[in-house]
């Protein structure tokens, strides 16, 4: 992790950029876990269980998507694929919001926070990046 900062190899800022928009992502899902696990507690008998065994879930993924995140702003390598893996898994959530949920203006903005995300994450200067070439500024 530092050992490409301590050899003067700099970390791109599509890379950095890339690395907070993730960890927002994870952030999120943190929240959603929260909120879901405040539910299954009001909820009481086997859907509290249920419910607080899905927050529990929905608090890993969450966590280790914010770990991913934070990697890449400090310019670990092996966190970008992990990172476009979970960008090409939320673009049917994404699509599940727009079409049958119908919820237009939360689907356009999640996709294309997404979208660019993804883009970030697949440009050019962090291919290069994480195959470990120099990129000239």
């Amino acid at each position: 992790m530092a050992s490409e900062q301590r050899k003067g190899v700099r970390v791109p800022e599509n890379v950095r950029v890339s690395g907070v928009l993730v960890m927002v992502q994870g952030l999120a899902g943190i929240v959603v876990s929260v909120v879901l696990a405040v539910r299954a507690i009001g909820a009481g008998d086997a859907r509290g269980y249920y419910g607080i065994a899905e927050a529990g879930i929905f608090l890993l993924m969450a966590g280790g998507l914010a770990a991913v995140g934070y990697g890449l702003y400090r310019g670990v390598h092996g966190c970008r694929t992990p990172a476009i893996v979970v960008q090409l898994l939320l673009f049917p959530v994404i699509y599940y919001v727009l079409g049958p949920s119908r919820q237009l203006l939360w689907g356009i903005v999640c996709g294309l926070f997404v979208l660019f995300t993804f883009l970030m994450l697949i440009s050019e200067q962090t291919r290069r990046w994480s195959m470990g070439d120099e990129y000239p500024d």
